[in-house]
C-alpha cells in the first residue's frame, strides 16, 4: 500500500496507551496516514479540518453523553466509522446503528483484528451509502413526478388541454430550452403561485 493510496485515518481516543496500540496495529497493516485526537472538545470541527477517510473511535466505558456525542459525529461526517467499546448494551448498539456507525465492536481492541475490522467497516459503509443514494434518487424521482403531475393539472385547467397534450407541451418546452421536464414543471408551479 503506497503512501498516496493509504487512507487517512483518525483515531479518537482519550487514552494514549490504547491509541498507541491502535496506531501500531494500523501501521503494521500498512496504513501510514494516522492521526490521533485525544481531546473531545470541539471534536466535530477537528474531524472536519482533518477530513479523514475512516474514523476509529475507541471508548473504554462510554457514558451516555459521550456515546451521544460520538453518534452526532457519525451522523454529521458521512464517513466509515468503527467504534470500539469495552462493554455495551443492546440500546447502545441499536443507537450506534441508527447513527450510521459502520462497525461497532465490543471488547475488540486487538492489534491483529484491526485490518479485517477496517475492511468490514469500509465495505459496510459503502453498501449503506449506495442504498442511501438509491433511496435519495427514488425520493427525488417521486418528488419530480408529483411536480410534473401538478404542472400538468395547471396547464389542463388554464389552456383546456388533455393530460397528454399538457405533458407533450412541457416536454417540447424542456427540449427547446435544454432543460429537464421537472425544471419546466417547477417553473409552471412557481408562476401559478405568483399569479394567484
Amino acid at each position: 500500500m503506497s503512501a498516496e493510496s493509504s487512507p487517512k485515518i483518525v483515531i479518537v481516543d482519550e487514552s494514549p496507551i490504547r491509541a498507541a496500540i491502535l496506531e501500531e496495529g494500523l501501521r503494521e497493516a500498512g496504513f501510514t496516514g494516522v492521526v490521533h485526537i485525544s481531546e473531545m472538545q470541539s471534536l466535530l470541527a477537528r474531524i472536519y479540518a482533518l477530513d479523514p477517510d475512516i474514523i476509529l473511535i475507541d471508548l473504554e466505558n462510554p457514558s451516555r453523553d459521550v456515546l451521544e456525542q460520538m453518534f452526532q459525529v457519525s451522523r454529521a461526517v458521512r464517513r466509515p466509522i468503527a467504534m470500539f467499546v469495552d462493554q455495551s448494551d443492546a440500546a447502545s448498539i441499536q443507537a450506534s446503528v441508527d447513527a450510521g456507525v459502520s462497525a461497532y465492536i465490543v471488547d475488540g481492541l486487538k492489534k491483529e483484528r484491526i485490518k479485517p475490522i477496517l475492511d468490514l467497516c469500509v465495505s459496510r459503509f459503502n453498501a449503506f451509502a449506495k442504498l442511501q443514494d438509491e433511496l435519495d434518487r427514488t425520493k427525488s424521482a417521486l418528488e419530480e413526478r408529483k411536480v410534473i403531475d401538478r404542472a400538468k393539472g395547471i396547464l389542463m385547467k388554464l389552456k383546456g388541454l388533455t393530460e397528454d397534450e399538457a405533458y407533450v407541451l412541457m416536454r417540447s418546452t424542456a427540449m427547446r430550452e435544454k432543460k429537464k421536464i421537472g425544471e419546466i414543471a417547477q417553473s409552471i408551479l412557481t408562476a401559478a403561485e405568483l399569479l394567484k
